[in-house]
């Protein structure tokens, strides 16, 4: 069964259990301007499932398009993608917990046909100090529907993922309860964060088995459903949204309880086909197949290129036949952005001339089956995404003409010195000429000419620069993980200093900042150092990391004098000549012997017990001579 025929076979089921089918949202929501994309298929039902009555029931489905960029750079492994589609179905005050968790399992394994003794399943172990009970209903129902598929379904206390990550599996168990980490929904996040009013509860997650063998587990950890990892894959989430925050900070339950599901129509049919590597999938190997035949090198050997390829011409395609064009502006910007990586890797894999007139009808065939209600502009998409990659070509050829003239030349801020290119030279490149960043890095190698050992945090400080100049305009376009000052967030930002000073103790001492990108998921790091981290050292941080949190220690801040800020109390700073006089440094621990002390502007949480644990998911090279590591909060 391929990928078209799972989205029409969920909707016939649904249908056949009572379920109206409901036309799914744009990509680019009308009067939204809190987000770039639609990013989930319960984001156009959020104002029914906070009460408004939906005309069409209270039993709804569909199949959503979403796209999420928040973590576009990690397009490339088998399981991130920009752009997806969310089969989604709703019990608005009708069905509840028994009949979401039986229907679901029965898709699975009676209409996809997924063997049930590869599937896992989670539940939330409940909150003492706000008088939540653990999901036993859930739990139990779960234990009926495995029996009756003749399996012994075990139940495990995991609690955190990092017990889980630790402990591993034991045998037969395939029930597993975690915190509201892992299975809590709420707008906020976690039982803490959610908003006073809003529904919220219990979720019950549902993952596929690909493996003993598919654990990394000396850089994963033991493997269990919530582990990161290639082992386990989340198919499916059931929100139970039987709870409201009142105004004292506690919860009551709602005497109307909704159903919100979400399942992963890509991890689905990866599922189906038996492969944890979505580009395997329908939707996708036939896009890898004419790279391969186009580039003459093979997807094995090349795969990084291929996925962000495919990935990004699928998404850049489904909004041009939503009959958005590229701009330098909001989601424009975001789609030109896909269309130009996409270039980009076809650089990397060989391709130098126009190869998108190839690859758009493929992904145009894929999604025949979607809705025109939705797709309004599939005779224009082409001719669009054509248009966008020959004008980036042309682009590309202006730019490599201004870096070598940019190198020669007195009127760059480098050049006046009689030094390198900075990352100052190297943004005004990518914001007069459109040329990337990191294809001037990487024609700089090429042709010899020498660039700032800080050029990567010049560049970063140049592109704050804009931002900052830009914000009133763009001021609240960019929730849900892209530039927020929501609680996660800050709490990542203060693990990131954590991670720095970590980094100079049991690294190198004369490590510093190379650039950073911090959202409310997870935070990436960019710094100096001539070796890719070795295992143990990745260990000694992570964990001087949670020995600080674990402490609790104070974090405070105050205004100095720059030159005092500089020459006495010592603070990293990666801009000195360009601070103000008077700056904000905050220090972390005790202030005579500072853990870390920092320019920073902020804001952080005020003490590090709150942080969470702290956990180093990916170590890479950035650059020459430049790290990156991501790391995630549990």
């Amino acid at each position: 069964m391929d990928a078209n025929e799972i989205r029409q076979k969920f909707l016939d089921y649904q249908v056949s259990k009572g379920h109206k089918i409901i036309q799914p949202a744009p990509l680019v929501l009308e009067g939204d301007p809190t987000t770039l994309f639609t990013g989930s298929g319960m984001q156009p039902l959020l104002p029914y499932l906070l009460g408004e009555p939906h005309k069409d029931g209270t039993r709804l489905t569909d199949s959503q398009p979403s796209m999420r960029l928040q973590d576009i750079e990690d397009v490339g492994d088998p399981r991130h993608t920009t752009v997806f589609e969310m089969l989604g179905n709703w019990s608005l005050g009708d069905y509840f917990k028994k009949e979401q968790i039986r229907n679901f399992f029965e898709f699975l394994t009676k209409i996809v046909g997924l063997d049930p003794a590869k599937i896992y399943v989670t539940c939330f172990i409940g909150d003492e100090k706000y008088g939540i009970p653990k999901d036993e209903e859930a739990a139990r129902i779960w234990q009926e529907v495995f029996k009756e598929a003749g399996i012994d379904a075990k139940i495990a206390e995991i609690g955190s993922a990092e017990n889980g990550d630790k402990r591993g599996i034991k045998p037969g168990e395939r029930i597993f309860f975690y915190d509201d980490h892992e299975n809590w929904w709420s707008r906020g996040g976690g039982i803490e964060t959610t908003p006073l009013g809003d529904p919220c509860g219990p979720d019950s997650e549902v993952f596929y088995d690909f493996g003993e063998d598919k654990q990394d587990v000396e850089k994963y950890g033991l493997a269990h459903p919530a582990s990161d990892g290639a082992r386990f894959m989340e198919i499916g989430n059931q929100v139970f949204m039987q709870y409201r925050r009142l105004p004292d900070g506690n919860f009551e339950e709602l005497q109307h309880k909704n159903v919100d599901f979400g399942g992963g129509l890509e991890r689905i049919a990866a599922a189906a086909i038996g492969s944890f590597d979505v580009f395997k999938i329908s939707l996708m190997k036939p896009i890898i197949d004419k790279l391969e035949e186009i580039s003459g090198k093979s997807y094995d050997t090349n795969t990084d290129e291929m996925r962000v390829i495919a990935d990004h011409v699928r998404g850049a395609y489904l909004l041009a036949a939503q009959g958005l064009t590229p701009s330098n502006k909001t989601q424009g910007y975001a789609m030109r952005r896909l269309i130009r990586r996409a270039i980009l890797r076809a650089l990397d894999l060989g391709i130098s001339t126009n190869f998108l007139s190839e690859i758009v009808p493929i992904v145009a065939d894929n999604y025949k089956e979607l809705p025109d209600s939705i797709l309004t502009h599939r005779d224009m998409a082409l001719d669009v995404l054509l248009k966008e990659e020959k004008a980036f070509r042309t682009t590309l050829n202006k730019g490599l003409k201004e870096l070598r003239k940019m190198a020669r030349s007195s009127d760059s801020a480098a050049s006046a010195k009689n030094t390198a290119l900075s990352g100052y030279d190297l943004f005004k490149l990518q914001d007069t000429y459109g040329f990337p960043l990191e294809l001037s890095v990487e024609e700089c190698y090429r042709e010899g000419i020498d660039l700032t050992s800080d050029y990567r945090a010049e560049f970063d400080q140049a592109l704050k620069e804009q931002r900052e100049r830009s914000q009133t305009a763009s001021k609240g376009m960019f929730k849900g993980g892209l530039e927020d000052h929501g609680e996660k967030t800050i709490k990542y930002h203060t693990a990131t200093h954590l991670l720095l000073a970590a980094l100079k103790k049991h690294v190198a001492s004369d490590i510093s900042q190379k650039g950073s990108n911090t959202t409310a998921e997870r935070t990436r790091f960019d710094f100096n150092c001539d070796h890719k981290l070795t295992p143990e050292e990745i260990a000694k941080v992570e964990a001087q990391v949670n020995e600080w949190i674990k402490a609790d220690l104070p974090v405070v801040f105050d205004e100095y004098d720059k030159s005092y800020a500089r020459d006495v109390l010592k603070a990293h700073g990666q801009f000195w000549d360009k601070y103000p006089e008077k700056l904000k440094v905050y220090t972390i621990g005790d202030f005579d012997s500072p853990i870390s002390r920092e320019v920073c502007g902020g804001p952080h949480v005020e003490h590090t017990g709150v942080i969470g644990h702290f956990k180093i998911v990916k170590e890479e090279s950035s650059s020459a001579g430049v790290r990156r590591i991501k790391a995630v909060l549990e």
